[in-house]
Formats: C-alpha cells, structure tokens, sequence
C-alpha cells in the first residue's frame, strides 16, 4: 500500500522507514489494545490482531524486508518470556511438590502431544514432519496470561503452586520436545524416512550446554547486580539477557531454557524478586514488537481460502481442530497426571481448566520452526499456531479464572474471604452490621502494605528504581558544585 513511499523514503534516509514502520506497530498494537480492554480481552489478542490489520492481509502498511529483517524479535521476547518463568523454580518450592509436579507435567504433556500427533497425521492425513512439530508445540503452556489472572485475583494454595510449577515445566518438555521433532522434521523431508541418531541427540546436547552457560550467566548476574545501582541492574541484566541470545543463535538453539535457569539461578542465589518485576515493567515494549510482528505474519488468505488445504481438511479446520484436541488432551493429561499424583480432589478437578493458554512461548517457537522448515510448510505452522492462540487467548484467562474461582483458591464473596464468629460472647446473635463491619476490620489487617495487580507492582518497582537513580544523580551533581566551590 505505502511502497511507492517508503522507497522515496528508503533513497533519502534508510534508517527512516525502519523507524516509521517501528512507530506504526507501538501505536497500532497500543490502539487496539483500547478496543479489546472493553472487551475484556488480554493485551496479546489486541496486539496480533493489529498485526493482522497492518499486515500483507490487510491495509499492508509495514514493508516486507522490514517484517523479514525483525525476526530477531522472537529470539529475544522468548528470552524475556523464559527470565520471568525462571522466578518460579524456587527450590524450596520444588521441594515441596516438585516430584509430584514432575509426574503431572510429564502426562499432560504426553497425552496432549499424542493426541495431537495421532488426530493431524493419521486422521486428517497431515504429513509427518507437520503433524510431528504441532504435537510438540502443543505441550506448551503460556505462563503470562495464567499467572496475571493468579497476581490479579491474589488466589493461593495447592491449585494454584501446583499450576505455576506444572506450566514452568511444560516450557521446559515442551522446548526439549520442540527442539527433537524439529530436527528429525528437517531430516525428514531432506533424508526421506532415514533418520541419524545424530539429528535427535545433538538438539539435546545442545540444550543442555545452553543450559549449562545459563547456570553460569545466573551466578554472574548475581555478582554483578550486587550492591549496584537500580539503574545499572536494568542495563546489566537486559545486557546479560541479549548477550545470552547472541550465544544461542550462534549455537542454532532456542534461548528458553538457558534463559529460565539465567532466572532460577539468579531468584535461589539472591532472592531478589524486585529485579523480575523491574524487567516485567521494561519489557512491554518489546513483546508488543513481538505478538504485533506475529500478527504481520499472519497469513489470513492462506486461513481462510478455499483452496488451502493440509491433509484432507482446510486449513482453518485444521487449526479449530487442533484448538479443541489441544484442549482435551490437556484437560484429561491433567487430570490424569493428578490422579497418578494423588493430588488433592480441587486440584485433580480444574487444574487442566488453568492449562490452555498458547501464547508467547508457542508462538516463538512456530516462528523459529517457520524459519527452519521454510515454504508452504513453515507458513502454515506459523499461522495455525498463531490462529488458535488467538482462540485460546479468548477463553484461556476466563477458564484460568474460573478454575481458580471453584478449587476457592479466592472467591468473589466476603464471607468467604474473611470467616468471623457469628455469635457474641454471652451466645446472642450479631447484627449483620456487626458481622460486616468485623470482617472489614479483618481484611484490612490481612493487606500488605501495598496491593495492586502484576503491573501496578512492576511500575512501583521501576519507579522505585528511577528515583533512586535521579537521587544518586543528583548526589553526584551537589559533591561536583562543592568540589568546585571549595577549588574556587
């Protein structure tokens, strides 16, 4: 639509286009993000919906070499995304619930993988190497929505430490499953049925050394961000995360799990949750680029033709389909795996209805898988994955919600937030006055000091941050005036 302009743009000032088009994917994401709020939908559907309307399907505002030349961002969002999940691999949490966790994780996971695997490849005739990524995909489980709906309601107890330990350990078999099925997806189609045992082992040991450098970034990020400065953690921290996706790409493996055990070992070694929040406050920015550029990809004329088709269905089928198994395979995987735990009936019960949200690490992951698979196949992984997400971000935070609400991890109804006796002391029956006013006096003894949602926290804390460096500013400056008065 612009192209006539940017290249008048481009032979002027190259850098121009670059920043226009960066501007039009902040204010278009930020614009529809107004439209969703009312609808009471999260920032994620906002933002790939906007790139859906900019994109090549729509209006065509954003150039294609710049939507080619940003693909970085999805290394760098998944880096982001994965510090964040790293804060709950707490040890004294794992100790816990963590081998129950394990057992949980490891059939949902399973069982939606396969369910997945069994439907698109033998049922709707998919080919192998598709059918296998997707099932792998599907094992994953976004964290952000899940855990801003936990933060929001301020839910607590077995449910909810349960569901943050299961989705922290989805991304990581989801990554490892990722990182296998895309190999032997690539070997596939290049080798025919002949498989090295090479192409499945390699992914892993490469993983595993990520891993190993994630550990030791952890440590020196510990040494570093003591006694320093809120300013200077922010910039060491966001070095230390860009740094590590520099290593990956040369590696040719995904930042996740380096960048969860970057998290896990920094929160064990300095119990430091502020710097999460800090960063949490940083990143929008740049997870808007992300889910806005995955919008720009989104091929919405291959969805919805007619004459785009994989196996024996449309595409559009295919991706309602692989919405729905997805979710049966988590739910009952669930269910199942907290059975095999012995868990305790309210969490047997929702904790699957907590567990569809695809978002973030999926997407990530399908737009690195597009990029490895290239072609009809690549674009279709991409926009099936990004197709049901959108879905999946429609109802997951509802079902999230909803599954906190019936286990009474939080409930709506003050008596059932603050319990009080009912009876006076010589047995007369309290006036519904005297019990209201007694359980508004008992929650407000229970309140923290400060109570907000996820983000009031993460402003709070990179405020905090900001006047703390304005103060030692300005510290600096008054020593300098009186050096120089003292030299005069």
């Amino acid at each position: 639509m612009l192209d006539k302009l940017y290249d008048k743009i481009s032979t002027d000032s190259p850098g121009a286009v670059i920043i226009i088009s960066v501007a039009l994917m902040i204010f278009f994401g930020f614009a529809m993000t107004r439209i969703t709020k009312k609808l009471r939908l999260p920032n994620v559907t906002a933002y790939i919906l906007a790139g859906v309307i900019i994109g090549p399907a729509c209006l065509d505002l954003i150039p294609n070499k710049i939507i080619a030349g940003t693909d970085f961002l999805s290394d760098i969002a998944l880096a982001f995304i994965a510090f964040s999940v790293g804060e709950f691999f707490k040890i004294a949490n794992l100790k816990k619930n963590g081998l129950k966790s394990i057992v949980i994780t490891l059939i949902e996971a399973g069982l939606t993988s396969v369910l997945v695997f069994t439907l698109l490849h033998f049922v709707l005739k998919m080919s192998f190497p598709l059918a296998l990524v997707l099932s792998a995909l599907a094992s994953a489980t976004a964290p952000a929505s899940t855990i801003m709906t936990i933060r929001q309601t301020r839910a607590k107890g077995d449910l909810v430490e349960t569901l943050l330990q299961v989705i922290a350990l989805d991304n990581v078999v989801g990554l490892l499953a990722y990182s296998i099925a895309i190999s032997v997806a690539i070997s596939y189609g290049v080798e025919g049925a002949a498989l090295d045992t090479a192409v499945i082992i390699m992914p892993i040991i490469k993983n595993v050394i990520a891993i190993a450098i994630g550990a030791f970034l952890g440590f020196v990020m510990k040494l570093l961000l003591s006694k320093r400065s809120s300013d200077n953690r922010l910039i060491i921290s966001v070095g230390i995360m860009f740094l590590f996706c520099g290593i990956c790409t040369v590696m040719d493996v995904s930042p996740l799990l380096g960048c969860m055990m970057i998290g896990a070992v920094y929160i064990n070694l300095s119990d430091d949750g502020k710097l999460f929040l800090q960063l949490g406050y940083f990143t929008p920015p740049i997870l808007l680029l992300f889910f806005v550029r995955s919008g720009l990809n989104f091929d919405l004329t291959a969805l919805l033709g007619s004459a785009s088709s994989v196996g024996i269905a449309p595409l559009w089928a295919v991706s309602i389909i692989y919405f729905l198994i997805r979710m049966v395979g988590k739910y009952c995987g669930s269910l199942l795996g907290c059975v095999t735990a012995r868990k305790k009936s309210k969490t047997r019960n929702y904790l699957g209805l907590a567990m569809f949200p695809h978002a973030g690490v999926a997407i990530g992951l399908a737009a690195m898988g597009a990029r490895a698979l290239g072609g009809e196949t690549g674009s279709m992984l991409q926009t099936i994955i990004l197709a049901s997400s959108i879905m999946y971000e429609l109802v997951g935070p509802v079902l999230a919600k909803l599954a906190l609400q019936l286990s009474g991890a939080y409930s709506d109804k003050i008596e059932d937030i603050a319990e009080v006796e009912t009876l006076k002391e010589d047995g007369n029956k309290k006036s519904d006055i005297e019990i209201l006013i007694e359980r508004i006096q008992k929650i407000q003894k229970e309140l923290p000091p400060h109570v907000g949602d996820s983000q009031a926290e993460a402003e709070q804390a990179f405020t905090e941050a900001a006047e703390e460096h304005f103060s030692s500013v300005n510290s600096n400056f008054r020593g300098g005036r009186r050096d120089i008065s003292r030299r005069i």
